[in-house]
């Protein structure tokens, strides 16, 4: 999938610290993950909803009753995943603001 992605769709790798995937750049700024089976822990095929605050739509879910896994992030984001109605996996994913740190 990842050699489709580059080879045939032409898509740009990126790298962020901390994915243990193979993530391309998709036209509109978002980023599509492809995770070889078990690298980053249940590899269900999953999409992932973009939201303003993670810890808000998580809230959401719980008051839903839509238990969500442990809250994990890597350089770029910050992420959980749950199970809908549908018994799919799906996740939550929030953007972090990017840093200026001047030290580095």
């Amino acid at each position: 999938m990842a050699r489709f992605l580059r080879e045939t769709l032409e898509l740009q790798p990126v790298q962020v610290a901390g994915v243990e995937a193979d993530l391309f750049q998709l036209p509109d700024g978002s980023q599509f993950a492809v995770a070889f089976p078990g690298g980053m822990g249940e590899t269900d095929r999953s999409i992932g909803f973009l939201v303003d605050n993670l810890d808000e739509a998580v809230a959401v879910l719980s008051t839903a009753g839509v238990t969500t896994g442990e809250v994990t992030e890597n350089e770029a984001h910050r992420y959980a995943h749950f199970r809908a109605p549908d018994n799919q996996l799906y996740e939550l994913v929030e953007r972090k603001a990017p840093t200026n740190d001047l030290r580095k």
